[in-house]
């Protein structure tokens, strides 16, 4: 029950002023009122306290509400974490196990080697035993030319046959570190959730976004609700910076930049004296590349988008940026009115080289 409107400023009943109300029967009375056998063992306060008191509740809701999702959101990243490094652990276990598989097929090749060696060797001396033997013979006969004919020569030395260290121990983070790279995506920009409406839903990585249902959002001062749109996570003001997006089907997007003071919750136009340098597609009858690159050069007042199929400039926006320019991304539903195709942001491929 929601307290009484405190325009309600006499008692209908006692025709007295309304100085009080009762946090029990949630309604304001008179001095009267308060002192009568309905309301006299009941907890009451001045009325303009309780007004106070209904708004410090109202803030209290809405705050409580705050702490609720930020708990939420840092549960969510929580497992996020230990999810990409449990991918890490694997990827290190995997490697560990591997080199010591590696090290354990080298050590049976080489045991056999060994073996091998020890086998000759046990023959030679059995042999050399005999020809000591018909040595000794010999001597006794004085027979040298047979010394000559029939020396041995030594056993072979068993080369060869030491595990390799250094193929299993040199530069191994580096090698270890040169295989990770490939197992990892990059995207130069990342979208940041805290700016995105509440209809588009960002993916784990935060570099792909699609149209959804609403979602319950806090209205923090950085989040848009004019248009269906998203920001990017960082801001520049100086320096060449450059990304791709994959536009795939959908029919209804526009990318570009935008300075920092846009309006975020009221209507304006996406043009430069809003602070948007934007392209984009709203009908969904015109023909655009699937991947498109745009390449902000602040220091020369640029911003370019190119058919990255072909590398063909599509326009050209040349300005005076003033402020933190950030990435922006907007996208809508179809012509269907159905879940649009989602806005990705291509990851660069990583490398790893050495002077």
């Amino acid at each position: 029950m929601e307290p009484y409107p405190l325009f309600i400023f006499y008692c209908l009943i006692h025709n007295e002023p309304l100085k009080v109300f009762c946090n029990n029967d949630l309604e304001p009375i008179c001095l009267i009122c308060q002192i009568s056998m309905q309301h006299k063992v009941h907890q009451c306060c001045p009325i303009e306290i309780s007004a106070i008191l209904d708004s410090l509740r109202k803030t209290l809701r809405s705050l409580n509400n705050k702490k609720k999702q930020m708990e939420e959101t840092k549960a969510y990243i929580q497992v996020t974490i230990k999810k990409e490094f449990r991918v890490l652990h694997q990827f290190l276990w995997d490697e560990e196990t591997n080199q010591l598989k590696a090290l354990k097929q080298e050590e049976d090749t080489k045991v056999q080697v060994m073996r091998k060696k020890m086998e000759d060797t046990v023959k030679q001396i059995q042999r050399l035993s005999s020809t000591i033997s018909e040595t000794e013979s010999a001597l006794k006969v004085k027979d040298l030319p047979f010394l000559l004919v029939n020396a041995l020569p030594d056993p072979a030395a068993a080369g060869h046959i030491l595990i390799h260290s250094a193929k299993h121990l040199g530069i191994l983070k580096f090698k270890i570190w040169k295989k990770m790279a490939n197992t990892v995506k990059y995207a130069p920009v990342i979208l940041d959730p805290n700016t995105a409406q509440p209809n588009l839903e960002l993916s784990q990585g935060l570099t792909s976004m699609h149209y959804s249902r609403k979602q319950f959002l806090p209205d923090n001062p950085e989040r848009c609700t004019n248009r269906v749109c998203v920001l990017g996570a960082t801001g520049f003001t100086s320096g060449l910076h450059s990304w791709t997006v994959e536009l795939g089907q959908a029919k209804d997007w526009h990318i570009g930049v935008v300075r920092e003071s846009i309006k975020r919750k009221s209507t304006n136009c996406l043009n430069p004296d809003e602070g948007f340098w934007v392209i984009g597609l709203s009908d969904g009858d015109s023909l655009w590349p699937e991947r498109i690159t745009v390449k902000l050069d602040l220091n020369k007042g640029k911003v370019v988008f190119i058919n990255t199929a072909t590398s063909t400039v599509i326009y050209t926006f040349k300005d005076k940026f003033t402020e933190k320019i950030y990435p922006y991304f907007s996208l809508g539903l179809n012509e269907e009115w159905k879940n649009s195709s989602p806005l990705t942001i291509c990851p660069l491929t990583i490398s790893v080289n050495t002077e």
